[in-house]
C-alpha cells in the first residue's frame, strides 16, 4: 500500500486575474475610503477597483 503524502503545486497570485501590490495614501484618502466602505457595505478594495476603473474610462491625456 502507498501511503505517500501528495502535494500539489500551490496557484500564484494572479492567476485569478488580479495582482496584488502596495500603495502608500495620505490619511486624508484613507479616511475617504474608509466613509464610503462603511456608507456602502463594500471592502475598500472593492471601492479602489470601482475608483481607479472609472478613472481609467474617464481621463484624458494631454
Amino acid at each position: 500500500m502507498d501511503n505517500k503524502l501528495i502535494i500539489t503545486k500551490k496557484h500564484l497570485q494572479g492567476e485569478d486575474s488580479y495582482k496584488v501590490f502596495s500603495i502608500r495614501m495620505n490619511k486624508e484618502t484613507f479616511s475617504a475610503l474608509e466613509e464610503i466602505s462603511a456608507k456602502t457595505n463594500r471592502s475598500k478594495n472593492e471601492i479602489i477597483n470601482l475608483l481607479i476603473t472609472y478613472a481609467l474610462q474617464n481621463y484624458k491625456t494631454e
